[in-house]
């Protein structure tokens, strides 16, 4: 996209919101697609958030289309890729997981396994985060002191920070290897969803009436109440039971 005016010509590449795209497929596409991806220019590709969409017109014809959200303006593709971990036969969260690696949102630990009950580092959330949005990885100096350039994380611990999802210790630090607590997540989350314009506006009566069940809740730290509360609002994380949310876990 470029704008022109007075001789001068600027490109537009990059947006401060979401814009969302489409692209009409067949019914058999459709079966198949698993998400559409960026295409950079070195040939390596990167999944924007996407989902298959039916319109019947009023003549009875369906059409199908693949819709997808991106912060960019970049060349697109629509993919199918299968992943299938080999560690998760018994796992609750087997549909999920391979779903999120089919759409190149996680990796596993070796290309096979997944390691479903393995805690999860604050470096390994955020290159999560940052890959389930469609955010390209920035390289370059993350004003973390313990955040190197040459750490597999750095690009995506810095498009973290430049998209306001994730926040240092005041010691300049981020602590990319602790393991990272249910509430962190839920905090990152919620600055996601406002990322993505689907955050939940909530009064603190809703905020108090969405925590009451837990009897733990008031074990979350000052700064996270309101996002443990959007998630919940919103279904994307739920209690470890009816009446817990272990947010220090």
């Amino acid at each position: 996209i470029c704008c022109s005016y007075n001789g001068k010509i600027v490109y537009v590449t990059n947006f401060s919101s979401f814009v969302s795209r489409s692209i009409e497929v067949s019914a058999a596409q459709a079966a198949q697609i698993t998400t559409a991806v960026v295409v950079e220019q070195d040939g390596s590709l990167r999944q924007v958030p996407t989902k298959l969409v039916s319109k019947t017109d009023s003549s009875g014809v369906t059409r199908y289309y693949a819709v997808f959200q991106s912060l960019t303006n970049s060349s697109y593709a629509l993919i199918h890729n299968v992943a299938e971990f080999s560690d998760i036969s018994a796992s609750w969260a087997k549909e999920a997981i391979n779903d999120m690696g089919s759409r190149m949102i996680i990796t596993g630990v070796d290309g096979e396994n997944f390691e479903p009950d393995r805690d999860i580092t604050r470096a390994e959330f955020a290159a999560v985060i940052v890959r389930a949005l469609g955010l390209k990885p920035i390289c370059g100096n993350t004003n973390f002191s313990d955040v190197s350039t040459s750490d597999w994380y750095c690009g995506y611990i810095s498009a973290a920070s430049q998209y306001g999802l994730i926040n240092g210790y005041d010691d300049g630090t981020f602590k990319p290897n602790d393991n990272i607590t249910r509430e962190e997540v839920m905090t990152i989350v919620e600055r996601a969803m406002k990322l993505t314009k689907l955050a939940p506006s909530l009064t603190e009566k809703k905020i108090a009436d969405l925590l009451a069940p837990y009897t733990d809740s008031k074990e979350l730290s000052s700064w996270s109440s309101r996002s443990a509360a959007a998630c919940l609002e919103i279904g994307i994380i739920k209690g470890r039971t009816t009446n817990t949310l272990c947010p220090k876990d």
